[in-house]
């Protein structure tokens, strides 16, 4: 036992001690518990999430059980007695079956949220803290942090953020251990904007129409950097993984939106200094003579130095005559890849099928750029929500028969190669308010209500020019940001 990774007793006692001196002034009123009650109910939440998380991949090593023995031990001598050891555990059943608590909150967790719904504090975001903490620790156990085990701790993450949302408390909120509510401290003022929670982004990304899949990847991947600066931090060997990505899916599916979120969650977790996002393309690396475009993607990279580099239409590199020095680029976007590791994450992107060959058209690619999110179409519902928060931030809204007519319209088209998706319902939107603008000058004396309604008249009938095969012709300009979808919350 003498080389057990003592992190989860650090969190289990973290967990224990840090909530006995938060809730220590309403143990006994709001509560209803004696201080040794609530130390018990803490110990027991410790040993449910410490297990629930050993046991959400199915695999119970030597290493995690070793590290549940000695964080749980002294809180449970019947359970766990002296000399215990994992055959011991696995023998008992204290594990197996233990993942279906991360399902539902647990009773002591109700009582916080009740609490902080009844006098506006935030004691539950304290529980909240400290769970997922010893949450990520326990998944952190072994050298390989499986999909289940980060799948489970988002699935906490969401279950408990949920219950506390019911109860309007804000799980970026802190209390001080005199048990009075207050507020997190702003980050320091910084030439980059300041530094935003990770949960705050987490919200942001949930916030955006659509994309399921693509949340559910940003999620694994925050969940996995943040298990491998847990291990940093008490010196455990990290695996060896690469941080860049490739996202693939037609224009104006939010990609754009996803890589500046994806470059704050990096600057949160300590993966980047700055947290900003470059754009660049084809235009911007490829140069005409021989010798400038290293330096252009070498100038590229500096740019984005402690950030993000988004390459938009990233496959384009590939194409061109036999002078073209687009392979240069690529060339020197792999050198740079690997060498500027610690400074600077790379995100490709464009059509899936162009993506797969860029891949293969270069040794180096697909170690590099190990992990590709997919972005889908749109489907119409989200489609119509999208156009409908576009006009809402231009104080417009569509009447039952303008909704009508928008759906209809999205049904219709060709959702193949090239579909505009979001830049398609901005597009949309702009076509009607030209539409709506002639019909409201034939009115003597149009009402606010009609200046700001927007009906079936004004978009069925609107054709829009496609303008994919002249996007595909050219490779330049990285999707713009007004081409990315909303959050749920805008236009408001």
């Amino acid at each position: 036992m003498s080389k057990t990774d003592l992190g989860l007793a650090t969190a289990v006692d973290a967990f224990i001690d840090t909530l006995m001196a938060t809730l220590e002034p309403i143990t006994d009123t709001t509560l209803r518990r004696s201080a040794d009650e609530l130390r018990k109910d803490l110990a027991l939440d410790a040993f449910n999430c410490s297990a629930a998380f050993i046991d959400c991949d199915d695999s119970h090593s030597e290493p995690e059980l070793e590290a549940f023995i000695v964080a749980l031990e002294q809180h449970f001598p019947d359970l766990l007695p002296p000399k215990t050891t994992p055959t011991d555990v696995r023998a008992a059943g204290l594990i197996t079956g233990k993942r279906s608590w991360i399902n539902q909150p647990s009773g002591l967790f109700n009582s916080l949220v009740a609490a902080d719904q009844q006098s506006g504090t935030a004691y539950s975001s304290v529980y909240y803290e400290q769970a997922l903490r010893m949450a990520h620790t326990a998944i952190g156990l072994d050298d390989y942090t499986s999909r289940f085990e980060l799948s489970g701790v988002e699935q906490f993450r969401s279950m408990l953020l949920r219950t506390m949302k019911s109860g309007n408390v804000n799980a970026g909120a802190s209390v001080a251990t005199s048990g009075s509510p207050t507020t997190a401290a702003a980050p320091a003022e910084e030439e980059q904007a300041p530094e935003r929670p990770l949960d705050e982004l987490l919200e942001e990304l949930d916030a955006l129409i659509g994309l399921d899949a693509v949340k559910e990847e940003v999620k694994l991947v925050t969940a996995l950097l943040k298990v491998q600066k847990l291990r940093a931090e008490r010196g455990l060997p990290v695996a060896d993984s690469s941080r860049h990505l490739i996202f693939v899916g037609n224009p104006g599916t939010g990609k754009t939106t996803v890589a500046r979120l994806l470059a704050q969650i990096y600057r949160s977790l300590d993966v980047v200094e700055k947290g900003h996002l470059v754009e660049t393309d084809r235009s911007g690396m490829v140069a005409g003579f021989v010798g400038q475009t290293a330096t252009k993607v070498n100038e590229i990279f500096d740019r984005a130095d402690q950030g993000v580099l988004l390459v938009d239409e990233a496959y384009s590199l590939t194409r061109g005559g036999e002078k073209d020095f687009g392979r240069e680029a690529i060339d020197t976007l792999v050198k740079l890849v690997e060498d500027r590791r610690d400074r600077v994450v790379v995100i490709l992107a464009g059509y899936p099928d162009e993506m797969a060959a860029l891949v293969q058209a270069n040794p180096g690619m697909q170690s590099r750029f190990p992990r590709t999110i997919v972005f889908e179409d749109y489907e119409d519902d989200e489609l119509l929500k999208i156009f409908s928060l576009i006009a809402g931030g231009q104080e417009y809204h569509a009447d039952e028969s303008g909704e009508e007519a928008v759906l209809e319209f999205f049904a219709k088209q060709d959702r193949g190669h090239g579909f505009g998706n979001g830049r398609t319902a901005r597009n949309l939107f702009e076509a009607a308010v030209s539409r709506h603008a002639i019909r409201m000058v034939e009115l003597d004396d149009p009402t606010n209500d009609e200046l700001m309604t927007l009906t079936r008249e004004d978009i069925e009938g609107v054709e829009l020019v496609d303008d994919r095969s002249t996007n595909d012709a050219d490779q330049a300009g990285a999707e713009p940001t007004t081409d990315d979808p909303p959050t749920a919350g805008a236009g408001a």
